[in-house]
């Protein structure tokens, strides 16, 4: 997978969008680079773009399974990729567990697949892609 940007970013479940982005800002330094308050921000610090996904976003909507999303428990690693259906076919093919299927949301669609240990790591293309 070509990387298409040198930040890296990691996605945050949070109840509240505004609060998350004033708590960054103000006590970490970190700057405002989107903000879609109450369902999603992002705020950046030096190569670390921190993506702040409130209850409305797609990050935060049920799994297949019915599990919600939640702060504390499903923070992940976020990956940009060109063909998120691609990349898809040719990870499941090798074997690789995903969490659920491919979902879109305003911003792009996004999958979760879990590493060795259980960890997620989120698959995301951006909109336009």
């Amino acid at each position: 997978m070509p990387a298409t940007t040198e930040t890296a970013s990691v996605r945050y479940i949070v109840d509240d969008v505004a609060a998350a982005v004033d708590f960054y800002r103000r006590h970490l330094g970190f700057a405002v680079d989107f903000d879609a308050a109450p369902v999603f921000a992002a705020v950046t610090r030096g190569p670390l773009r921190l993506l702040l996904a409130g209850p409305g976003s797609s990050a935060g909507r049920p799994m297949s399974d019915g599990a919600v999303p939640e702060p504390g428990g499903w923070n992940r690693i976020h990956l940009i990729v060109e063909d998120i259906a691609a990349e898809v076919a040719r990870l499941r093919a090798a074997g690789v567990p995903f969490r659920n299927d491919i979902v879109t949301g305003p911003g792009g669609q996004q999958v979760l697949l879990r590493d060795p240990a259980g960890n997620l790591v989120e698959l995301f293309q951006p909109a336009g892609r």
